[in-house]
């Protein structure tokens, strides 16, 4: 089996025998994927990760480089691989294959067990160790994942201390102690474990001493006293405490408070939020250290607090306070902040008679008996930052942690707190959750239930423990059964529910729900209704019939309750379980014409604007008559053909499910309109299966209304993008049902369109000669019109297709002819294509020089023009020449280049058929 090493010298080992990996800065893109495996990464994240936000120039051709390299090294072994997956790159493998993820494994299981098992557990993992993490590796990331793993190393060594002296292994024990105090001169805790193990060795002067070797330290570098529980300590060895001879590890003294609830079971993940938690910690100085965690309900805020605050417990030696402010609680409220006064002042040791009435007396003495002492204050569930204020010590001495469901941006702004966002667990660590609950055994056997729970959840702590303790109630049935329950999304929460205010996910976003002014309740109902996965603060405006001034205003609102996130600037997303419970109240509390006319405007925003996008990008194409905005759709206003592009990738999941959503609405202009306005996107992107399934309801649409023109347009559409997905009989059937309807009709135009349309069918499925019938076709018809665009087009295609059958002088000739119309008319992009053409007909001419200029001259417009989908075109015949002339290497940049066009653009056949062209060519050197 596959082993990874971080947890040292990077490594793999493939059946005990070690793997080459390539140079280091191969293996720090090896290390980015180990370290959250089975996670998509983008491109632009492992960069960034790699290079450290200074990439090279050619940093993506570089990675690809990498990628496929150490695909190629990792190859023998067959339980691991590198994927390509939409969005990005992921590491393939078992977690328990990598030290890193098997050391947390075990400490977990560690806290859970007892005894000489627990020891056991420790031992293992900390035996897994064999240097410094990452050993080899200077990267920021991983520098800053190096400091977390090791606080994680040493947290556990100390915890396993504890338990080796509770256990009575003092002595054995004693070796280990004395180099991690060494090691770690000011760490109160282990002095406290090294002092407690002397005395019970016998060694009590020794323990003596050493108590006063880090007296002396502390007093020299900090002007500071030993932390109450290393007082406490020694005063039980000045006193000969026969407690201190027990098994039993003494902790803080009685006095100081320690109201922390239990550390919570099954902790995992939370690697980035911990380290930020640790480095608040880390800069505590001259000024208040107040973080503030937030996120919404369930996510999570709690669970990760008490986790590092147990974590960091010897960080804090006067005690913890803890308080949950019910700041959501729908039955009794927020807690008053006097009430959580009182209660801190007394367990803070002062006569509950002496605290004084009203909130700013008792802020005031709680603020005094605060002062230098190191407390860490945990105030969980706030309300508002109004909530808190009274209850910050105002001591530098002093830590305070505050989560909230809120934003609480005013606290931020007073006392310059530090914020945290917890997010949704990402699939390992929601797969490492649902581990711990159920099993290993159970999770591993049943692999596509597992899937399909992961993501019903959808990374939400509070649903993923939900679905545990549902599983674990009945540990005899399939994770199948419980799948099947939360697959229907209309009864998912109800699988959700567990019937009590803090422990159902329903309950838990009604707090949040209730909370919201009336407005932002509305905004938040009507976001139920959109069918995309996330939309634009004009969408938004237009679904809400309402400026978008007070639509942003709303929106912010949502996002400080984080009801819904705005990854990037002016798009907004929600959780999957929100919005079903969106949807929820949509249908409750919206009546049925309030929400068919939101739908309305939503699906003629994105016409309208979609629409003005394509004039831009394509303003030879021919215009239509658009559907009526009657409902009040806002057109979002789009400047130039880059701002068209641009907004055509962020909304184009948007416009592909608001056709579907108008589909199901029975709106069937708005439907092949909507198919129209991206067709051209489709060819620029080459997004073909999308742009079937779009002409396929656009076709059905315009049968249903039985106007030929429409017909004859949407079949041929249809035909052209079943030609590119393979689909021969498809697009031939589609294609020749379009001749027929503009034959009857005589619609010139239309015949011209299908007759290119037609050409290309037949090209593809390898027909060049019955192609080129329908090229001349379209000519003669262009020609009989005088339509000078459709003639070039005309002759372009008839030069390509002469290539293709072997006569290149009467190709170049009719080319050039194509290329000097589209120079006069000033069409840009046809150049290029023209260009590639005649560059291709140069290269099979014998020609190479002419080949290259042709190409280049290409690529420049098609940079120039942002136009990718004949780029990856260009590159490929370009690396054709390279190869043909011996430039293996510069052969193997273009086809790189091309390659991660095609895969952008989910050309899937080109794809592969040019990897197995790559993987002739030799590497380049690293």
């Amino acid at each position: 089996m596959i082993e990874f090493g971080l947890l040292g010298e990077i490594e793999a080992r493939w059946n005990g025998e070690p793997m080459e990996l390539g140079h280091k800065r191969q293996r720090s893109v090896l290390v980015v994927l180990l370290t959250e495996p089975n996670r998509v990464m983008s491109a632009d994240q492992l960069i960034d990760r790699v290079w450290a936000r200074q990439p090279p120039r050619g940093a993506r051709g570089t990675l690809y480089g990498y990628l496929y390299r150490l695909r190629q090294a990792l190859a023998e072994a067959s339980d691991v691989d590198i994927v390509r997956r939409s969005g990005g790159y992921a590491l393939s493998v078992d977690l328990r294959a990598v030290d890193l993820h098997r050391f947390r494994d075990l400490i977990g299981r560690a806290n859970e067990a007892e005894g000489e098992c627990a020891l056991t557990l420790f031992d293992e993992a900390l035996g897994l160790w064999r240097g410094e993490a990452f050993a080899g590796i200077d990267l920021p990331f991983v520098n800053a994942l190096r400091d977390t793993v090791n606080k994680e190393r040493l947290a556990a060594q100390l915890d396993r201390n504890d338990l080796a002296l509770r256990l009575g292994q003092h002595a054995v024990a004693l070796p280990a102690l004395a180099a991690m105090a060494t090691e770690n001169p000011l760490n109160e805790r282990v002095a406290c474990q090294l002092v407690l193990a002397l005395y019970r060795d016998g060694r009590a002067a020794e323990a003596l001493e050493h108590y006063e070797q880090i007296r002396r330290r502390l007093a020299d570098e900090f002007g500071a006293d030993p932390g109450s529980a290393l007082r406490e300590l020694h005063h039980r060895l000045l006193t000969a405490d026969p407690a201190l001879s027990t098994s039993v590890v003494p902790g803080r003294p009685s006095t100081p408070p320690r109201q922390l609830p239990s550390p919570p079971g099954s902790f995992v993940g939370r690697a980035r939020e911990l380290a930020e938690l640790d480095g608040f910690l880390a800069t505590r100085g001259d000024t208040d250290i107040v973080a503030t965690i937030d996120g919404s309900g369930g996510i999570g805020k709690s669970w990760l607090t008490l986790h590092w605050a147990h974590r960091n417990l010897d960080q804090f030696p006067d005690g913890q306070l803890y308080w949950d402010l019910r700041g959501f609680d729908p039955a009794a409220g927020p807690v008053p902040p006097t009430v959580v006064l009182c209660g801190f002042i007394e367990a803070l040791g002062i006569d509950p008679e002496t605290i004084p009435t009203g909130t700013d007396a008792q802020a005031g003495l709680f603020r005094s008996v605060t002062a230098n002492r190191r407390l860490l204050i945990i105030l969980d569930n706030a309300r508002d930052s109004a909530h808190v204020l009274p209850l910050l010590p105002g001591s530098p001495s002093c830590t305070v942690v505050v989560t909230s469901r809120n934003q609480l941006t005013s606290l931020t702004a007073s006392h310059n707190a530090r914020r945290l966002t917890v997010k949704a667990l990402n699939t390992a660590e929601a797969t490492e959750l649902l581990t711990r609950k159920l099993g290993r055994e159970r999770v591993i056997s049943q692999p596509e239930a597992v899937a399909e729970l992961l993501g019903h959840c959808a990374g939400l702590p509070l649903a993923l423990g939900i679905v545990a303790a549902r599983a674990c109630t009945n540990p005899g049935f399939p994770l199948a059964v419980l799948a099947d329950e939360l697959h229907d999304v209309s009864t998912r929460l109800d699988a959700l529910d567990t019937g009590e205010p803090t422990s159902s996910v329903r309950a838990v976003f009604s707090a949040s729900y209730q909370a919201l002014r009336p407005d932002v309740a509305r905004v938040f109902r009507l976001l139920g209704l959109v069918p995309s996965p996330d939309i634009s603060l004009a969408a938004v405006a237009s679904l809400a019939g309402q400026p978008k001034a007070g639509t942003h205003i709303a929106m912010r609102g949502l996002e400080a309750a984080h009801l819904v996130q705005q990854p990037v600037p002016g798009r907004y997303r929600m959780h999957d379980l929100v919005r079903l419970y969106s949807a929820e109240h949509a249908q409750c509390d919206e009546p049925a014409d309030s929400r068919t006319a939101a739908v309305r405007r939503l699906c003629l925003f994105h016409l309208q604007t979609a629409y003005a996008a394509d004039r831009l990008v394509y303003p030879q194409r021919p215009p239509i008559t658009l559907a009526s905005a009657e409902t009040g759709g806002v057109p979002h206003s789009i400047v130039d053909r880059a701002s068209a592009m641009t907004w055509f990738e962020q909304e184009f999941p948007c416009l592909l499910a608001v056709q579907h959503l108008a589909s199901e609405q029975g709106w069937d202009t708005l439907v092949w309109q909507l198919a129209w306005v991206l067709h051209s996107f489709f060819w620029r992107s080459g997004d073909w299966h999308d742009c079937v399934a779009a002409w396929s309801l656009g076709v059905a649409a315009a049968d249903r209304l039985g106007a030929s023109d429409v017909q004859a347009l949407a079949r041929r559409n249809l035909g052209e993008a079943c030609a590119h997905v393979g689909d021969h009989d498809g697009a031939l059937k589609n294609l020749e049902h379009a001749l027929e309807l503009a034959e009857s009709s005589d619609d010139r135009a239309a015949l011209v369109l299908t007759h290119r349309s037609l050409s290309v069918a037949w090209e593809q499925q390898g027909d060049d000669k019955r192609a080129l019938r329908h090229a001349e076709d379209m000519l003669r018809l262009c020609e009989d019109t005088g339509d000078h665009l459709g003639t070039a087009d005309a002759l372009h295609g008839i030069g390509w297709l002469q290539a293709r059958l072997g006569q290149h002088r009467r190709a170049t000739a009719t080319c050039e002819q194509a290329l000097a119309l589209v120079k006069q008319h000033d069409r840009r992009e046809a150049e290029a294509a023209v260009l590639d053409s005649l560059g291709y007909i140069a290269h099979h001419s014998g020609q190479r020089a002419m080949a290259l200029k042709h190409f280049h001259q290409a690529l420049a417009l098609c940079r120039d023009l942002g136009n990718t989908h004949i780029e990856a075109e260009v590159q490929v015949h370009l690396g054709e020449t390279l190869r043909a002339d011996g430039e293996h290497d510069q052969a193997r940049q273009a086809w790189q280049r091309a390659l991660h066009l095609y895969e952008e653009q989910h050309r899937v056949a080109k794809a592969e058929s040019l990897r197995q062209e790559l993987a002739a060519v030799p590497p380049s050197a690293p």
